[in-house]
C-alpha cells in the first residue's frame, strides 16, 4: 500500500498528540486527530473561566519548554500566529523582608545578581544552559545507552540524582539562592528531599537562561492553535467533540497514536493488549495533584518587591525550608499549612487576555492526589503573605479542584498535571519497559505518561512518532 494512503489516528489533540500527528503528517501518511472536548490543546487550552473579557490558560502558563523544544523549533509555528513574549526576568521568588530573588535571564547578569553564590550559580547551570541545543535533544528522549554528549550527560547524572536539598546546601551558602534553587525544583511535584528532584531544579534553571521563561501572546491556546494550522497545511484533521471510548470506533487504520494516560488506554484498547501489559498498566502510579485557582483582577497585584513585577512567574514559599516542609506534606498525604504556590501573571506584559487596566493571575499548589481538600484559603494567605491588598483586587475567582480539573482533561487523573509519578523507576521506564510501543503492533502511547514526562514541549508524541514510523 503506498504510503499516502496508510491511515494514523491520534488519540488526543493536546500537544504531544498534535506533534505525533504532524511527524505523520510530514511523512505523507493521511491522520486524523480526535480530541474529547469541543477546544484542541488539553492542557495548552485559553478559556474564559471568570468574567467576559479575561481569557484564562487551563493549564500551563509560562512555556520555557515549548520555546525549547527541539521539535516545536523545526516548525513554523510563528507562520501561523505563535508570537513568544520574554519578561525582563523569568522568575521572582520573594522574601519575607520585602524583597525578591530575581532569576536573572543573562547568566553573567545572574551571577552578578547572586552575590557570594554566583560564581557557583554560573558553574551548576552554565554547561546545560550554554550547550542547550546539543543537550535538549539528548534529554528530552529515552534514556540511551549510547548518548551523542555523555559527558553532558554524565554530569546531569551527577548533579540532578541527589536530593534538592542536598544540591542547594551543597553549592550554595546564601539562604536566598537556596529558595530559589527550592522553588525551581519544587516543580518535581516530588518531595525535595527525594533523588531526582535536583534535576528538575537544574533543567529549569537552564531554560531561563538558554531560552528564558516566555509566555505566547493570547494565551497558551496560541501554540495549540498554530499547531493545528500548521498541521492542516499537511492535510491532517482534527476532529473535535469527538471522545473515542474504543479504537475499534475508528475503523480501519494502520497506526494508532495515544496521547492518554495508562488508565485511558486500558479502557479503550484494553481488548487489543495482552494481559502481562495490561497487568503493567495497572500498576503504574499517578503522581500528587494540584489545585489551580484563576483570578480577574482590578488592578495588577500589589507585591512588597517591586521587581516581581519584572516576572511572569513569581515562587510562594518563601525559604528552602518552608518549600522542603510544603512538598513533603505533599507527598506523604498531608496538606500544607503554607503551600508552595507557583503563580502566574502574564497580563503584566499582555493586555490582550483581560479588559483595559484589568489582570488576570493563575495559581496553584501541589496536594495529595484526587484530594478534596479546599486549599483556596492557604493559597490565598500565602500570595497576600508578600503582597498585602491581593484579596481587594480580586473582581472574581473560579477554583479547580483535582476532580474539576480532571472533568475538563480526562488525563489529569485525580489532578495529577505531570501524566504520572516522577519516581526513580517511573523515570526510567514510562510507563514500561516497552515506553511508547505497546503490546499490540500498531498502537502507541505518545502522551506525558511517556519520557520525557510532562510539559509542553511535544517530544512525547514525537518520540513516538518517530519510533511507530520506524517500525513501519
Amino acid at each position: 500500500m503506498p504510503a499516502t494512503k496508510r491511515r494514523a489516528v491520534v488519540i488526543g489533540a493536546g500537544p504531544n498528540g498534535l506533534a505525533a500527528a504532524i511527524v505523520f503528517a510530514q511523512a505523507g501518511w493521511q491522520v486524523e486527530v480526535f480530541e474529547a472536548e469541543p477546544q484542541p490543546g488539553g492542557g495548552a487550552r485559553t478559556l474564559p473561566l471568570t468574567l467576559p473579557g479575561f481569557l484564562h490558560d487551563f493549564g500551563s502558563a509560562v512555556h520555557p519548554m515549548a520555546l525549547a523544544s527541539p521539535f516545536f523549533s523545526t516548525l513554523p509555528l510563528r507562520d501561523h500566529g505563535l508570537e513568544w513574549i520574554q519578561p525582563s526576568a523569568p522568575l521572582a521568588h520573594p522574601l519575607d523582608d520585602g524583597t525578591a530573588v530575581m532569576l536573572e535571564r543573562d547568566l553573567p547578569q545572574a551571577e552578578a545578581s547572586l552575590g557570594e553564590d554566583g560564581k557557583q550559580w554560573r558553574r551548576l547551570f552554565g554547561p546545560f544552559a550554554q550547550r542547550w541545543t546539543e543537550f535538549a535533544p539528548e534529554v528530552l528522549r529515552p534514556v540511551s545507552l549510547f548518548p551523542r554528549h555523555p559527558l553532558l550527560l554524565a554530569r546531569l547524572g551527577l548533579l540532578g540524582f541527589p536530593s534538592a536539598t542536598s544540591i542547594a546546601h551543597i553549592w550554595f551558602r546564601n539562604p536566598r539562592t537556596k529558595a530559589l534553587f527550592a522553588g525551581l525544583a519544587a516543580h518535581s511535584i516530588l518531595s525535595l528531599e527525594e533523588p531526582l528532584s535536583s534535576a528538575f531544579g537544574i533543567m529549569l534553571g537552564a531554560t531561563a537562561h538558554a531560552v528564558g521563561w516566555p509566555i505566547p501572546r493570547s494565551g497558551a491556546q496560541s501554540i495549540t492553535n498554530a499547531l493545528c494550522g500548521y498541521l492542516a497545511t499537511l492535510g491532517g484533521q482534527v476532529h473535535l467533540s469527538a471522545r473515542v471510548e474504543n479504537l475499534a470506533s475508528l475503523g480501519k487504520f494502520d497506526v494508532a497514536l495515544c496521547d492518554v494516560t495508562p488508565r485511558q488506554l486500558l479502557r479503550i484498547a484494553g481488548d487489543r493488549l495482552s494481559a502481562s501489559y495490561k497487568r503493567r498498566l495497572e500498576r503504574y502510579r499517578y503522581g500528587p495533584g494540584v489545585f489551580k485557582v484563576d483570578y480577574a483582577l482590578s488592578g495588577p497585584i500589589p507585591w512588597k518587591a517591586a521587581e516581581c513585577r519584572r516576572s511572569a512567574t513569581v515562587h510562594i514559599g518563601g525559604t528552602l525550608e518552608e518549600i522542603v516542609l510544603s512538598e513533603d506534606a505533599m507527598r506523604h498525604g498531608r496538606h500544607a499549612e503554607r503551600p508552595f504556590v507557583l503563580l502566574a501573571q502574564p497580563t503584566l506584559f499582555d493586555p490582550t487576555r483581560a479588559p483595559a487596566g484589568r489582570h488576570i493571575a493563575w495559581a496553584y499548589c501541589h496536594l495529595p492526589n484526587g484530594s478534596q481538600f479546599d486549599m483556596l484559603p492557604r493559597i490565598e494567605a500565602q500570595i497576600e503573605r508578600f503582597a498585602p491588598g491581593f484579596r481587594d483586587c480580586i473582581l472574581e475567582r473560579r477554583a479547580f479542584p483535582p476532580a474539576a480539573l480532571e472533568a475538563m482533561d480526562a488525563n489529569l487523573i485525580g489532578g495529577d498535571i505531570g501524566g504520572g509519578l516522577m519516581s526513580l523507576r517511573q523515570f526510567l521506564f514510562r510507563p514500561t519497559l516497552r515506553q511508547y510501543a505497546t503490546s499490540a503492533p500498531g498502537i502507541y502511547l505518545c502522551s506525558s505518561s511517556t519520557p520525557p514526562g510532562g510539559g509542553v514541549h511535544g517530544m512525547c508524541g514525537y518520540n513516538a512518532a518517530r519510533l511507530a514510523l520506524r517500525h513501519r
